[in-house]
């Protein structure tokens, strides 16, 4: 036969302050307490482990989406003046007055920035704050690509959507060859370097390498970045030739491959048919005191000459003099004789 709890008990289980509880409280345990605890206890320990499951999908979520930022998996929203570009541009100077970055502006004014930029930190140690993970705000940040967004984002006045970096190019040995491959890398997808900045990108990318290498070949390096070994050679005559060939030639951004290395071929016979400056005579002085007078002893290009102030010299004493130094040189130089 199914049994029911009294109407009367369970009221004093939902109403502990009854006279009649606290009485029964008094003198030991009734039906009452039997049937509070159990009500009271369930829902207290029912909330208590909802709060808690909240809590830890809280964090673990907060958790993930810091992995995810520092990953690149995830964007923030910076401020331009939160971003320094220290590597600077490999395209031509005067790209912010070409027709394709003035269509950038207006196009991010229109219908806001379709991709975004890719930095890193620029404290290598810098992790989102735990408990707020998209907030960066005072976080500094260095630019690797997306320089043009980043221009016109500061003209329009507008946050950047960004990326972290991977975290395996920042810790890198060689971080900031790293920095020039990304960049380079975004502008072979994204858009076509001229013939110019491209064997001039390339360039920069192995003198950086290089230098902390003990040996470095053409080869090697033009598999590492995705290019024929051919365009190495060339990069790197070019990067170290840039200046020389922007200003002899004004169109150097339009010029072909096989352009600038006529262009090349022709500074090379200009600098080896220039006379090479002659080298200045080293000049060497030695002062001494004489009693209270200065003396100055000077040899130019084996030239030597003796100033004494305020020390008149007759014939005689030069003759001295010179007997003197003629002594001293013998000296230092003798003569090879006989035995």
């Amino acid at each position: 036969m199914k049994r029911s709890i009294p109407r009367s008990l369970v009221s004093k289980a939902t109403n502990p302050d009854t006279p009649k509880e606290r009485a029964s409280g008094a003198e030991g345990s009734t039906a009452g307490d039997a049937v509070s605890t159990p009500f009271k206890g369930a829902g207290s320990a029912w909330k208590s482990g909802a709060l808690a499951q909240s809590q830890a999908a809280m964090e673990r979520s907060r958790s993930e989406l810091c992995s995810d930022i520092l990953n690149g998996r995830h964007e923030i929203r910076l401020s331009p003046y939160q971003i320094s570009d220290p590597m600077g541009t490999d395209r031509r100077q005067d790209w912010m007055s070409q027709d394709a970055f003035r269509s950038l502006v207006g196009s991010i004014a229109a219908n806001g920035q379709d991709t975004p930029i890719l930095v890193w930190p620029e404290d290598p140690h810098w992790t989102p704050d735990p408990l707020d993970p998209t907030n960066v705000d005072g976080v500094a940040f260095v630019m690797l690509t997306g320089r043009r967004r980043l221009a016109a984002a500061s003209e329009l006045g507008v946050p950047l959507r960004a990326i972290l970096a991977p975290p395996d190019a920042r810790s890198a040995e060689n971080s900031k060859f790293e920095m020039l491959f990304l960049r380079f890398r975004e502008n072979e997808e994204r858009e076509n370097l001229s013939p110019f900045e491209r064997l001039v990108s390339i360039g920069e990318m192995y003198e950086t390498l290089a230098s902390g290498a003990e040996k470095l070949t053409a080869v090697a390096f033009a598999k590492k970045i995705g290019v024929h070994e051919s365009l190495v050679s060339r990069a790197r005559s070019v990067f170290a030739a840039q200046d020389q060939i922007l200003n002899a030639f004004k169109n150097a951004y339009d010029m072909s491959f096989r352009d600038l290395q006529a262009a090349l071929a022709g500074l090379e016979r200009a600098n080896k048919s220039k006379p090479k400056p002659k080298a200045k005579p080293r000049k060497i002085t030695v002062k001494r005191k004489v009693g209270n007078r200065n003396l100055s002893v000077t040899s130019v290009d084996g030239n030597l000459s003796i100033k004494v102030a305020g020390v008149p010299i007759d014939q005689e004493r030069l003759e001295k003099l010179g007997d003197l130094v003629a002594s001293y040189l013998s000296a230092q130089s003798p003569e090879k004789g006989t035995d």
